[in-house]
């Protein structure tokens, strides 16, 4: 992986100049690589910034903020690669503040995959029996994180998002098939770093709310906070999260069969209830239920911030296929 060289300077008059409802029209142009519930993945369409994926996240507050979940993020990265055994892809992290709207913004800035070799993309065009290998060798990695957790349970504990659109194949080659046992996968997915310190959530949850409608805060603090939180803790439903993401990337074709060979999978393990697709599919909807409302209301929110000639850092996407 290449070493990751950062000009700060330009990277600060970037996101001066950048204008969160149109990136594509900003004084220093930004496609959009990807969204998330906190943070959205830019490519900065300049040649002062590399081939790097840059992950805004523009809702700090203070130093001591940033400090503490750099540490969080940098920590949880390590255990992942040095402990469990997961490959990260190589991160570093920028921050600068904006005194103007009191916000301090961290970039993290990875290096950009070739979107043919992303997970979600991959599953498009494989054969199911290439899918299938895939997924066989995430829940492998996946296994390692949980093995882990059991094994430093009350100690040091990691919450993880196993979902296929967090991975790349390394060096993909689509002129050649998928085959497990030359199959080396990166994750990356890591915005969110969630970590138990004896038993404590490490990462402060209130972060999660910042992007959230300010009208919806009290609701969503009381029902969904910890319930999102806790979930990437419970191997089975990180699985089945893992699985109903094929319903959002429109391969609901292949769902039987991904059942099927993470049933065979966990076989071995007495304390794994077998999936069904009945309740992949009950998962599925609720949860897309919840983010078209969550979508819709932090629109609603931005125009209120509009018509009260505040600022509004977020990006959001017009709409999300599901």
């Amino acid at each position: 992986m290449d070493e990751i060289h950062i000009d700060e300077e330009f990277l600060k008059k970037f996101d001066a100049g950048l204008d969160p409802r149109r990136p594509e029209t900003s004084s220093i142009p930004a496609a959009v690589l990807g969204y998330g519930e906190m943070s959205t993945v830019l490519e900065i369409q300049s040649d002062k910034t590399g081939n790097w994926a840059y992950k805004r996240m523009p809702m700090f507050q203070n130093r001591r903020e940033v400090r503490d979940y750099e540490n969080i993020l940098n920590e949880s990265i390590r255990v992942l690669n040095d402990e469990i055994g997961v490959r990260v892809v190589p991160t570093k992290t920028v921050w600068f503040e904006d005194e103007k709207n009191n916000l301090t913004t961290i970039y993290i800035v990875q290096k950009k995959l070739p979107s043919a070799s992303i997970g979600n993309s991959l599953i498009q065009k494989l054969t199911e029996a290439e899918v299938k290998v895939l997924l066989q060798r995430v829940l492998e990695q996946m296994r390692k994180v949980f093995e882990y957790n059991r094994q430093h349970r009350g100690d040091t504990e990691i919450g993880f998002d196993a979902q296929i659109s967090n991975w790349a194949v390394e060096n993909y080659d689509p002129k050649r098939p998928l085959q497990s046992h030359e199959l080396s996968l990166l994750y990356f997915d890591i915005s969110s770093p969630l970590m138990r310190k004896n038993g404590r959530e490490r990462l402060d949850s209130e972060l999660f709310l910042r992007s959230a409608p300010s009208f919806l805060v009290w609701l969503i603090r009381l029902l969904f906070v910890d319930d999102v939180m806790n979930r990437y803790y419970d191997q089975r439903k990180v699985v089945i999260d893992l699985l109903a993401n094929f319903y959002k990337e429109q391969r609901a074709d292949l769902i039987p069969a991904m059942i099927e060979t993470v049933n065979e999978f966990f076989k071995d393990e007495s304390d794994f209830a077998a999936i069904t697709i009945k309740e992949v599919k009950s998962y599925y909807r609720e949860d897309a239920w919840i983010w078209r409302i969550y979508l819709a209301a932090r629109k609603i929110d931005r125009f209120l911030h509009k018509l009260l000639r505040k600022h509004y850092p977020y990006i959001l996407p017009e709409k999300i296929k599901r």
